[in-house]
């Protein structure tokens, strides 16, 4: 199906999120939407896709324009939209999930119910049915709790495709997933190509816009500031005009300091760990971190990272071994304790475990600032959040609600309540869903820390970056961790066979 949009405009009070946006998707190619956080990209999807009502233009189908309000009225046109949050019922199975929507769709398109209504086993045939043209292995009666955000994302691309759609909107789909999951979707995302759908492809990362799409464009701003060509281009050519369009500017790597370890302390010693979670346990028979350097967690998500993270933060109590931070015995004391011996903790899910959802970036200063008696100053914490917002480049105002700013100024907003002085800093996926300026800016902040004698240990689902950042990686496989490797002798795939059980 073609897809136009002519002169979309979209803006929420001052903010213009959408500014006379047009752009034209072929049938059977795959059109990539490259920009920062806060471009304006998932606006566009969401406008497209009905979750979001456009202030003025045209949406035309085929060569009829057609007037979408809601996401069923884009479902009956033929567009359905992989959010980068799949849109779901952990609670129910495979199967409930797969239905929804079939009910309300049916009354749309002014069926009776019993006409769009199947039992459960032509359905579960056709679950099936639709797994295996993907490769996918989707269990029916498997809990959607129990299953990855890959599955998760590859159930409701084909939940669409039972209802209809030739239209398919995937934003920031490879936000959390594996490098095989990755791959599975871009085989399913150029198949259904191959099979005359249409693809808009919603991303930040120039590798996979490059891997994937035929032609993409470029937002900043709420604006388009060009389209490209991507076949038949060279990388290096193509990456710098993508970074120039996106942010006006070359943006350089941060420096990493280089770390003796010869010359330097343990500032971190951890013996004898064991941890119970959920799914599996975790043992550590030690690790030793000196002051200033980055140690990188590797390992498919669900291996024992967070385990650890959350142990040394003082959010999880282990049942056996030792934590001691600067010659201090931490081991199960309270989460208190472990703030006042420096220790900073970045969760990955930012609006579920690390910001307040209603309040406003001053509010999170206000309860940052300490306080003597009952009463507050406002006026103080008020010019605090903006001293804040300048130094951390935060793109909203104090009485902004931090639930609607991007991902990346939601990023700078926690790492601008971290203390000024930490000597441990924890990080769960530090840049997952950031642009690259944002990505670059963290490490940069990050870096500069470090030289001061700040130890980070951080997860990643990105292998580039635990090589780029780390001095030493420990690698969790089902439980297991590796010894501390120096990153200098991995490579990718090096370090991804070892995430597969090779680092015996």
């Amino acid at each position: 199906m073609k897809v136009e949009l002519s002169h979309i405009y979209k803006s929420f009070g001052n903010v213009k999120a959408n500014y006379d946006i047009s752009m034209t998707v072929e049938a059977g190619t795959v059109y990539g939407i490259l920009g920062e956080n806060g471009a304006g990209k998932s606006t566009l999807s969401k406008v497209l896709s009905g979750f979001i009502t456009k202030d003025s233009g045209k949406i035309v189908l085929d060569g009829m324009e057609v007037d979408i309000k809601t996401p069923a009225d884009a479902i009956c046109a033929g567009i359905g939209m992989l959010h980068q949050d799949p849109l779901d019922f952990p609670s129910l199975s495979v199967l409930d999930n797969f239905m929804a929507g079939r009910s309300a769709l049916g009354k749309k398109r002014g069926k009776k119910r019993a006409e769009t209504s199947s039992n459960r086993a032509d359905l579960i045939r056709e679950l099936r049915q639709l797994s295996a043209t993907f490769g996918f292995d989707l269990p029916p009666n498997d809990r959607l709790s129990n299953l990855t955000v890959g599955e998760r994302q590859q159930l409701e691309i084909l939940r669409l495709l039972s209802l209809g759609v030739k239209t398919l909107i995937l934003d920031e789909p490879t936000t959390g997933i594996s490098a095989s999951q990755k791959t599975a979707l871009f085989i399913a995302v150029k198949q259904l190509a191959a099979d005359g759908k249409s693809i808009i492809f919603v991303s930040h990362k120039l590798e996979d816009v490059e891997e994937l799409c035929d032609r993409l464009m470029v937002m900043r701003q709420g604006k388009v500031i060009g389209e490209a060509e991507v076949k038949g281009r060279e990388s290096n050519e193509l990456a710098a005009s993508l970074v120039d369009m996106m942010f006006g500017r070359e943006l350089a790597i941060p420096a990493k300091h280089e770390i003796n370890i010869q010359q330097t302390e343990p500032a971190l010693v951890i013996q004898d760990l064991q941890i119970d979670g959920d799914r599996l346990s975790l043992q550590l028979d030690k690790l030793t971190v000196n002051e200033g350097e980055v140690i990188g967690l590797a390992g498919l998500e669900g291996n024992g990272q967070q385990l650890l993270l959350l142990a040394c933060a003082g959010l999880l109590k282990p049942n056996a071994g030792k934590i001691r931070i600067s010659d201090v015995d931490m081991t199960n004391r309270a989460y208190s304790n472990f703030l006042k011996a420096g220790i900073g903790y970045l969760p990955a899910d930012r609006l579920q475990d690390g910001l307040i959802l209603g309040l406003s970036i001053h509010e999170h200063f206000m309860l940052r600032q300490s306080h003597s008696g009952f009463f507050i100053n406002w006026r103080d914490t008020r010019q605090f959040a903006h001293q804040a917002i300048e130094t951390f480049n935060i793109r909203g105002k104090p009485s902004t609600k931090v639930e609607r700013l991007s991902g990346g100024n939601q990023q700078r907003t926690q790492i601008a309540l971290l203390p000024d002085r930490l000597n441990l800093l924890l990080m769960e996926q530090p840049t997952r869903g950031l642009d690259i300026e944002s990505t670059l800016w963290i490490w940069k902040q990050m870096m500069a820390r470090c030289e001061k004698g700040m130890m980070i240990l951080f997860t990643s689902s990105d292998l580039d970056e635990i090589l780029q950042y780390s001095d030493r990686i420990l690698v969790f496989c089902g439980g297991k961790v590796s010894q501390l490797i120096d990153a200098k002798t991995l490579t990718v795939d090096k370090l991804g066979q070892a995430i597969g059980g090779k680092f015996a």
